[in-house]
């Protein structure tokens, strides 16, 4: 069970904070970019300072300077919500990819980082299962995140500040966008690739979409993920004959055929990835 939540980890926290923000009316296509440089910038502060934790906090800071930057584009802008995600990745993968070669050359080197024991992540994430769909769904601010994905107008004639309500949930997308990040590089892989995240940001959009914009649903939907992954390592460890790209390929197969049938009948936001422009 161990296992399953710590290939789970970095998808669940995503797709959690993802489904707050998604839920105010802003579609994070910029998750995979604040994923990965919540995990470079963990390993870099972890292999400075010798400190893991020092690492979490720097992956989710990281990631919070991204989401401000999009956040700015976004809401006070009003730029293409999918456009300036794009960016946002294309911006991460750039600068990780190249701050990456200078420190440890074209082809990079053997990374080894202090790792931490994975309780106390994997207990805060199943905490944040029932306290974010509890502010969502029971507390007044997620009454009001709720209807800013809804109906903005309507919100901001309450005398709400929609700008505001869709700001503080797309930091809170960004703070688990950079601790999951942090927990793949630190607690999952102790090292650092290129494109380490792979894809998980994406995964992680399309299982809050499955999980119908609900964090326990996406939770649940996340397992699947991490069923699927500890399931390719236990089929390669157990020698059977198969041609690599099917154990890459098989946690993604197993999950989408699966969130499929989970997500079946879900309605997103009324106003998701509309700009919302102030009279």
């Amino acid at each position: 069970m161990l296992d399953l939540l710590r290939f789970a980890a970095p998808v669940a926290l995503a797709s959690l904070g993802e489904s707050v923000g998604q839920r105010s009316g802003v579609l994070n296509i910029g998750l995979e970019g604040m994923m990965l440089t919540g995990a470079y910038t963990g390993m870099l502060a972890t292999r400075q300072t010798g400190n893991p934790w020092v690492g979490v906090l720097a992956g989710i800071v990281a990631a919070m300077v991204l989401g401000l930057v999009q956040s700015y584009f976004v809401l006070w802008r009003q730029a293409d919500q999918v456009v300036a995600g794009t960016a946002i990745n294309l911006l991460a993968l750039g600068l990780t990819g190249a701050s990456y070669r200078r420190i440890f050359g074209e082809s990079g080197e053997l990374l080894s980082i202090p790792t931490i024991s994975n309780h106390a992540l994997i207990a805060f994430m199943l905490i944040s299962v029932p306290a974010l769909a509890w502010l969502l769904f029971r507390s007044k601010w997620g009454l009001a995140v709720r209807a800013a994905g809804e109906h903005p107008e309507a919100v901001a004639a309450s005398g709400f500040s929609v700008i505001r309500l869709r700001l503080q949930a797309s930091l809170i997308a960004a703070f688990y966008a950079g601790l999951a990040g942090a927990h793949l590089s630190i607690v999952n892989a102790a090292s650092f690739q290129e494109e380490l995240t792979k894809g998980r940001g994406f995964i992680a959009i399309a299982i809050v979409t499955f999980g119908r914009f609900n964090p326990i649903w996406a939770f649940v939907a996340s397992l699947i993920i991490g069923g699927a992954e500890v399931l390719q390592y236990r089929l390669q460890a157990q020698g059977i004959q198969a041609p690599p790209q099917f154990f890459l390929a098989l946690p993604y197969v197993l999950a989408l055929l699966v969130l499929v049938f989970v997500g079946k009948g879900g309605r997103a936001p009324q106003a998701l990835a509309v700009p919302y422009r102030k009279d």
